[in-house]
């Protein structure tokens, strides 16, 4: 229960101290850094990550969602060819769907052109890979639960009749 505890936490803000965590979760502090280190050495946290709006810096990035219909191969199914196009550097994020398509690639690059190569010379060309749909993202409203957009206020005039 503790763990989980602690994992909601580092979920929520990377940055929170194992003193914090103990002060909010009632755990010692040797037992929030034994979980702690437990749950980095067996992968159960995997990286502790930062969500940036690119969009506040620059424009110099393209993402996108590319649905990947795929054949199942003998003995692995699917994971093997995911595992190929996980070790693509341009592919950040890989899942196995249900529906129509089989995988959702989440792309960057800097142009859009580049991510369509990527998809035309890469992806494509993979044994086992039926079909692809691309979707480029226009804009981020909200990623890893934070509001990315959107909050802004809108200033207008109070019209009375």
């Amino acid at each position: 229960m503790l763990k989980n505890e602690i994992l909601k936490i580092l979920e929520s803000d990377a940055r929170t101290t194992p003193e914090a965590i103990s002060r909010m979760t009632g755990g010692s502090l040797d037992e929030i850094t034994r979980i702690i280190k437990g749950a980095e050495a067996d992968r159960t946290i995997v990286r502790y990550k930062t969500v940036v709006n690119w969009e506040k810096v620059s424009n110099e990035r393209v993402e996108a969602i590319i649905e990947v219909k795929v054949t199942p191969q003998r003995d692995t199914g699917f994971d093997a060819i995911a595992r190929r196009v996980y070790n693509f550097p341009e592919a950040r994020t890989v899942y196995l769907m249900s529906g129509t398509y089989d995988l959702a690639v989440l792309v960057t690059g800097k142009t859009m052109h580049q991510v369509a190569d990527f998809v035309s010379q890469k992806l494509s060309q993979i044994d086992g890979v039926q079909g692809t749909t691309t979707h480029f993202m226009l804009k981020r409203y909200k990623e890893d639960g934070e509001v990315l957009a959107g909050t802004e206020q809108i200033n207008r005039q109070q019209v009375v009749l």
